[in-house]
């Protein structure tokens, strides 16, 4: 019979339910959403899938405990009595991250500290071996999470971030985080079953990430190691078994279509479109958006455009105003999505949205919001102000 255990996805505030779905395929058992985050269980085997499959998860956590404590004194106690010797059965490199939301707990600083002093003085206290502390790629990284005054430690599965794909050499002034760019090509529903079109396409991101997902690769593909290989009880014929199947990848009849008014930034794409090994699946060109005449037939719209707060544009009205103008003359019968932290500038766009989300971009509270575009005149709008969760 298969091990079962816990496991928590951490995601992007928004996305969720996203996860939740790609947990679920992949066979996911006990999914509850939670705010950044998914848990669920599963074997081993789900652990490494999630880990090498998963588009909209940051990092997969396996909790070693749950307690409670009400100062960085109970939190040692509490860690320092745990089973060590069988937890970290050989002396390896730990590291350990804390979030804190919590009145009692004020520095949160101070309390990774006290955990670590936690574990080595167990193995101190026993005359046994100690880890030592390596605050860059650990062998064991762990997760304190502390919320009031209910505390979980885990270990992180996944060590460097998942949504630090490896594909992307170079960046413009502001990418997209490339998990937030897979999330929202998830969230329309579009698989490859069109062209992919991004008329401000910056670094690539989301052009990378939508051939991925057309051709159903794994974004694992990319990934150097994850913390998991480090452990002891590591698996690495099964983690082969995971990578080396590409049963379910798929042919993408269709193409990715990027543009940007910045030579540097399609020179910049060019080079990440390159080493992610897309070059035959993603066209790109130096091309301001005001002057597209044409769309390359049956597709899909997903753009990230400037802010104002990241990119300094010299008149953003304009820039929205341009941006809604293309879509209803050169993108009639397309559906286009757009997010942006500029409520402002949705505004100048002039045309209804037909629905929305909301997600961040960073620190930036953004609207997700979608377009169907009408030849002519659409004369039932939907009242965007009730669409957005």
């Amino acid at each position: 019979m298969k091990q079962s255990f816990e496991m928590a996805a951490k995601t992007l505030y928004g996305l969720e339910e996203i996860l939740a779905e790609e947990l679920i395929n992949l066979g996911a058992d006990e999914v509850r959403i939670g705010r950044r985050i998914v848990t669920f269980e599963g074997d081993k085997r789900l652990m490494y899938k999630a880990n090498y499959c998963c588009r909209t998860a940051i990092r997969i956590l396996k909790p070693i405990v749950r307690f409670r404590a009400n100062n960085p004194d109970e939190v040692y106690e509490q860690i320092k009595q745990l089973d060590w010797e069988r937890l970290l059965p050989t002396p390896k490199t730990f590291a350990i991250d804390a979030v804190v939301y919590s009145e009692t707990f004020t520095h949160s600083k101070f309390v990774t500290y006290r955990a670590k002093d936690a574990i080595v003085d167990h193995f101190s206290g026993k005359n046994l071996p100690r880890p030592f502390i390596r605050v860059n790629n650990p062998d064991i990284p762990m997760h304190l999470h502390i919320s009031h005054n209910e505390c979980t430690l885990a270990f992180d599965s996944s060590g460097k971030s998942l949504h630090k794909r490896g594909y992307r050499i170079e960046e413009t002034e502001a990418p997209l985080n490339e998990a937030l760019a897979a999330g929202m090509i998830l969230q329309t529903g579009w698989r490859g079953e069109s062209h992919f079109v991004d008329p401000m396409c910056g670094s690539g991101t989301l052009l990378i990430e939508a051939a991925l997902i057309a051709m159903n690769i794994a974004p694992g593909i990319f990934h150097d190691k994850y913390a998991f290989e480090k452990w002891d009880d590591f698996d690495a014929e099964l983690f082969e078994e995971i990578t080396t199947d590409d049963s379910q990848e798929k042919n993408f009849n269709y193409k990715c279509f990027g543009s940007d008014i910045s030579p540097k930034a399609i020179a910049v794409a060019r080079k990440n479109v390159k080493n992610a090994g897309l070059s035959n699946h993603i066209e790109l060109k130096v091309l301001p958006f005001q002057e597209m005449r044409e769309n390359p037939g049956k597709g899909i719209l997903i753009t990230n455009p400037p802010y104002d707060e990241r990119l300094k544009v010299n008149d953003l009205t304009n820039l929205y105003a341009m941006i809604g103008e293309r879509l209803k003359h050169v993108f009639s019968g397309y559906e286009a999505w757009i997010i942006s932290s500029n409520p402002e500038g949705f505004d100048k766009i002039g045309l209804k949205p037909s629905s929305g989300m909301k997600l961040n971009n960073g620190a930036l509270p953004c609207e997700y919001r979608q377009y169907i575009l009408f030849a002519g005149k659409r004369k039932d709008c939907v009242n965007p102000s009730h669409l957005y969760r």
